[in-house]
């Protein structure tokens, strides 16, 4: 009797398998047996599956290098638009889809999940966290989300209040939900999780609002935390989390903890199975300004670092800091590439990163030794990186402690999140890159305040201000860069000093620009193969897959982020869409929405001299980063309002009624005064040609 049940079951178990495997494309129970087979084998050997992107930045190596060759640089002028779907949202899209078996998954402005059939463009279902539209005033850069992580069936994702959400990929149903932040304090996630060894890895953001930042590793099972690291030390009088806490002490100065200390890990980590180490990106100082923040100075472990931790206990194995004592927004957090490669007539195992701060380091990823650091921008705050000591040779003043001083790279950095690719063909990485430059000082009349930025250096119109003539430009480019040499091989002029980042083949390299241009370039010269005009500006990474044995492209577009909050380069700003493509496509293009017409305000401007300087301020610190007056993205220029809307501005502001299109209420932040100021010199700068 028992010989016979087993033997019904496994029949019945047999018919069940089937069924799920003859399920149609699209359906609950495909999704479910696709997703459900991207396991640990699966991640670990995502070469074997190259038709897949199931992973953030495409496999373990986050090298975005897809060996498909269908669509190759003799067909790729033939490239056109298969299908395009319109999401609908009108913030910025920095997500990198995953798609499995032609079932596609990604995320949008604040938060929102996506379920797409790449075979139709259909959205099969939509889940929105409800994300408190108030959690915009601790966004520093847009209401975004970068990306998602797939493992056993599920979908995994950050939401922009600090939550860790797990989604079941067949239907958009939560699993369950974690808390991972303080939501007393002004903590953000808006990058990619992903899954290393069962366990679901996610930072956090906020190092310029005033946090300390952390990685939580949680089970990807049941959401229980496995482990956390801290990336700063907090209070000595509470105790240490762990001996690397204790060692980093060591590094700072004064009471940083009291004003967050900073070093969030708000992107980028990669992972080595065989050796076991997840490698963790970190941030800037909170404040910027390390006079500020460790009075005295110190190197302040382990802000700019990149931390390798064990991915069982989340214990410290080595570190290696890029821009010691950070003082400039110079974040480690951007993309780490693993790859193998010969340097120095040795093979090795290297992680490559290009961080903010315009050096380019290539390291043994066993043990953290630095192999090469090489400029691949124009740097002035450094002269290069000492290859014996692992330190950068700081140039006079560079630290504007005594002088403002026009420092370059910029804030944004000589390269930001958008993704590079490392080409094993080519052997060049690829990265999104700029010249920029910004001019710091130390102010004496810093206060710390929870709820805005707290750069800490901003000039001081009192101090003299050290000028360099090479450091005027202010423009993006593409370069292909070779890591064992340390030397730029060709470039391509960037539409803007915000472009989208890339995908490479064996030899192509996909980016999308700010001009709305998504184009293929040759990845042996950088010539440009090809080109569509998608007609709104591109920050998001592409990707490629196969589906039915057809190769396709596919880039989200959504103009956005940081810059394109005020800032655009098209005529218009299109709603969200997901454009793919493949050779001989039969897609039409999606309508435009035509440009609005708008004309400046002209009101009688009644306030005092004193009464618009204080507008100006309050402008300047709460509205500023987000309403340009002299441009104007995502987020309305107000000098363009229309004067029903002005009018109604105390209670916008202090009442939050345009809190569901998501303008934070600032409650009692100002008075009914200070809000007729602000309104007064915006009235002011209408007036202004």
């Amino acid at each position: 009797m028992l010989k016979k049940l087993i033997f019904v079951l496994a029949i019945a178990s047999a018919l069940i398998g089937c069924q799920k495997k003859d399920a149609p494309k699209g359906s609950e129970a495909h999704i479910e047996n696709v997703t459900s087979a991207i396991d640990d084998d699966a991640l670990t050997n995502a070469q074997d599956a190259p038709g897949d992107w199931t992973s953030y930045g495409l496999n373990y190596k986050e090298d975005r290098f897809s060996p498909l060759t269908q669509i190759n640089k003799d067909n790729v002028s033939q490239l056109s638009l298969a299908w395009s779907t319109d999401l609908g949202t009108n913030r910025g899209i920095e997500a990198t889809p995953l798609v499995v078996d032609g079932i596609m998954f990604l995320s949008g402005p604040w938060s929102v999940i996506y379920a797409l059939d790449t075979r139709s463009g259909k959205i099969l279902w939509t889940y929105d966290p409800e994300v408190p539209k108030q959690t915009g005033l601790k966004a520093c850069c847009d209401v975004v989300n970068r990306g998602i992580a797939m493992y056993k069936g599920n979908i995994f994702a950050g939401t922009l209040d600090g939550r860790l959400v797990s989604i079941k990929a067949s239907t958009g149903k939560l699993n369950w939900s974690v808390i991972t932040v303080d939501t007393a304090r002004a903590y953000t996630i808006t990058g990619a999780p992903r899954v290393y060894d069962g366990k679901v890895i996610i930072g956090n953001s906020g190092a310029d609002l005033g946090v300390r930042g952390y990685v939580t590793a949680y089970d990807a099972e049941d959401g229980k935390e496995a482990w956390r690291f801290w990336t700063v030390p907090g209070d000595p009088k509470k105790g240490f989390e762990s001996k690397a806490m204790e060692d980093a002490a060591k590094t700072w100065k004064g009471e940083w903890w009291k004003i967050g200390g900073g070093g969030t890990a708000w992107d980028g980590f990669a992972y080595d199975p065989a050796l076991g180490l997840v490698y963790i990106g970190t941030g800037n100082g909170s404040p910027w300004n390390r006079e500020i923040r460790s009075p005295g100075g110190g190197d302040n472990l382990f802000l700019s670092s990149i931390v390798a931790v064990d991915v069982k206990t989340g214990e410290y194995k080595w570190h290696y800091q890029t821009t010691p004592g950070e003082t400039w927004d110079y974040t480690a957090v951007q993309q780490m590439i693993l790859a193998d490669m010969k340097i120095g007539g040795k093979d090795r195992k290297v992680i490559m990163q290009a961080p903010k701060n315009g050096f380019f380091y290539v390291l043994d990823r066993e043990t953290g030794e630095l192999l090469k650091a090489d400029a691949y921008t124009y740097v002035n705050w450094a002269t290069h990186v000492d290859l014996k000591t692992g330190r950068p040779v700081e140039t006079p003043n560079s630290r504007y402690e005594k002088f403002n001083k026009l420092v370059s790279p910029s804030p944004i950095g000589g390269h930001n999140w958008q993704a590079m690719a490392y080409n094993p063909v080519t052997k060049l990485v690829y990265i999104p890159s700029r010249e920029l430059s910004l001019t710091h000082g130390n102010r004496s009349d810093f206060k710390y305040d929870p709820m805005t930025w707290n750069t800490g250096s901003n000039p001081d119109e009192t101090k003299k201000t050290i000028d360099d003539p090479k450091a005027h430009k202010m423009e993006g480019r593409l370069i292909a860069w070779d890591p064992v040499a340390g030397k730029e091989v060709w470039r391509s002029a960037g539409a803007s000093i915000w472009d989208a980042g890339v995908l490479t083949t064996s030899d192509l390299v996909f980016q999308g620009n700010a001009q709305g241009k998504f184009s293929a370039f040759d990845a042996k010269t950088g010539k440009k193969l090809w080109e569509t005009d998608l007609k709104s500006g591109i920050i998001a990474p592409p990707v490629t897959y196969l589906v039915d044995g057809v190769q396709y492209v596919t880039v989200a577009v959504g103009w956005g982020g940081v810059m394109g909050l005020w800032s655009k380069y098209t005529e218009t700003i299109q709603p969200g869409r997901i454009f793919t493509f493949k050779i001989g496509g039969k897609g039409k293009m999606p309508a435009l929405i035509p440009a609005e017409l708008k004309s400046k305000l002209n009101v009688a401007v009644s306030a005092t001299p004193a009464q618009l300087s204080e507008g100006a301020k309050l402008f300047k610190v709460n509205c500023s980063d987000c309403h340009d007056l002299q441009g104007g993205g995502t987020i309305p220029n107000l000098t363009y309002s229309k004067p029903e809307i002005m009018n109604m501005i105390d209670d916008i502001v202090r009442k939050g009624i345009f809190l569901p299109k998501g303008m934070p209420n600032f409650g009692n932040r100002f008075t009914a005064q200070q809000v007729k100021n602000i309104q007064q010199y915006i009235y002011a700068e209408a007036k202004k040609k």
